[in-house]
């Protein structure tokens, strides 16, 4: 059996070039070129200590602080994911309300979990014709608020997965007019503010906490971080006491060191580093936009930096337009199979192309060739999901195609669910012993509650959380997905779902 690191060789020796994070899309001189293991040590004298931080690495976070605009700035080596943590214990009470939009990454709703918190959920607002869901309203935040005086915090995710940004400084307003901090998880825009050509980031727009991955998106170590405080609504203090019980007790001087590098870059050659990128990038898009067929989706307000590429109403292969709905795992695996490139994920009806200051032209060139080439072999779709039983179509693509179910859903739309329980409740109950637990079908599983996660990873957004009544259209979003080969994750046993049938 081939070891990780000859995998790992392997893959970096080939020609597959990725559209994917880390931001520094592998290339040693991004950062710096000294092999890790000289420069990999503990807590040696003249190196200072994370979790007491006195020398350079007190510094090291002024720095990062001064740089993206925020008060005060915390190193994460266990990624995003402990500041998250960090952030909603650190504001919050046990069984406090926290106003959640509900499109968050899987960690806010771990938090909510380990703080036995009572979710208050926002849906994001979706947007048909892009098959993507979009901006969380400021309004509905207002609305939320009012509706709900007992809310302690606010938590959104901006940008999302799919690059759609939210108007931060309005929900911000909002929040704080009731003496609120807002929490925003902008881990895929640590790359914001660095150029006119992206949004500035959350702490310029009133955030009082704000996490980035800069693994993501710009060219540092994957699950480097940084957690960001302002303001004074904030308990500081507590915060800081979360991070030192949930980060590691041992942390990587390497993924700290890059994040230092990764800072004397913006401080020093933002400019050298991001203009070519971006010129690169504006390029890319422009010859991406010619397509026939494919299309680049985006909103109003978006980062440019994501390349989501549809497939949204198309279908593939047949000189006749009466197949199935063409699916982002397609062009995922035409783009890999064919051309040797990963993308960062496949979606219902499209891919995410994450790009960053690490592409290169030759990389955007082959993006390009292999977008046009795959263009010609997608149609409009004229027919629906069941189209393939009408007398109208032929009997060989009949025969040709795999029957597809016809289901009332848009594939993209993250289904609405109510909530019966805060996930900490339905949990308890289960690990009490409590009769009434069961696993079942998901294709089988409407009307229960469900006392597991379930979620497509990447983006890791729950389409069902546990506490959640199983509804209709989030069994037939679990069908569409598993009948097209997408993993449904989370769940213990694949294809089912452990359920409460007493609720």
């Amino acid at each position: 059996m081939a070891t990780i690191y000859e995998k790992l060789k392997a893959y970096s020796d080939s020609d597959y070039y990725g559209f994917h994070m880390p931001g520094h899309k592998r290339k040693m001189h991004m950062s710096w070129d000294a092999d890790p293991y000289t420069v990999d040590i503990t807590e040696i004298e003249g190196f200072d200590d994370l979790h007491h931080a006195e020398g350079i690495l007190k510094e090291a976070q002024e720095r990062a602080a001064r740089i993206y605009h925020a008060d005060e700035t915390h190193f994460l080596v266990n990624g995003s994911t402990v500041g998250i943590l960090s952030a909603i214990a650190g504001v919050t009470n046990k069984g406090d309300q926290i106003l959640v939009a509900r499109n968050c990454h899987k960690s806010v709703y771990h938090a909510i979990y380990m703080n036995e918190l009572n979710p208050v959920y926002l849906y994001p607002r979706f947007d048909s014709e892009l098959q993507l869901n979009i901006e969380i309203s400021a309004e509905d935040v207002r609305r939320a608020l009012n509706r709900y005086p007992q809310i302690r915090a606010v938590m959104i995710v901006s940008p999302t997965y799919d690059g759609i940004v939210s108007d931060v400084a309005e929900i911000a307003k909002a929040a704080h007019e009731k003496g609120l901090p807002l929490i925003v998880d902008e881990a895929h825009g640590a790359h914001f503010g660095f150029h006119p050509y992206f949004p500035e980031n959350a702490n310029q727009k009133g955030a009082d906490i704000v996490i980035h991955s800069v693994h993501k998106t710009l060219p540092a170590f994957t699950q480097t971080a940084l957690l960001h405080m302002n303001g004074n609504l904030v308990n500081r203090e507590k915060v800081r006491r979360y991070l030192h019980m949930l980060q590691s007790s041992s942390p990587s001087y390497i993924l700290m060191a890059g994040i230092d590098q990764c800072m004397e870059m913006l401080d020093h050659h933002c400019e050298e580093v991001f203009d070519p990128y971006v010129e690169r990038l504006k390029r890319c898009r422009e010859e991406l936009g010619k397509c026939e067929h494919i299309r680049l989706a985006e909103t109003k307000h978006y980062d440019k930096s994501k390349l989501v590429l549809s497939v949204a109403g198309l279908t593939k292969g047949l000189a006749d337009t009466y197949g199935a709905e063409a699916t982002g795992i397609q062009l995922q695996e035409d783009l890999l199979n064919q051309y040797h490139m990963q993308m960062e994920m496949a979606a219902g009806t499209y891919v995410i192309a994450m790009t960053s200051v690490g592409d290169t032209d030759e990389g955007m060139k082959r993006l390009i060739k292999a977008i046009y080439e795959l263009d010609k072999k997608y149609k409009p779709l004229q027919g629906a999901y069941n189209t393939v039983d009408s007398d109208i179509v032929p009997e060989e693509i009949k025969k040709s195609q795999k029957k597809e179910k016809n289901y009332d859903i848009e594939p993209g739309h993250l289904p609405q669910a109510e909530v019966i329980y805060s996930p900490a409740q339905v949990i308890s109950m289960k690990d009490a012993g409590a009769d009434g637990f069961q696993v079942v079908p998901l294709t089988q599983s409407e009307g229960y509650i469900s006392a597991e996660y379930a979620y497509l990873y990447p983006p890791g957004i729950p389409m069902l959380v546990p506490g959640e009544r199983i509804t209709a259209q989030i069994r037939e979003h679990f069908q569409w997905y598993m009948e097209r080969t997408y993993e449904i994750q989370g769940v213990e046993k694949e294809g089912y779902i452990e359920v409460w049938t007493h609720g």
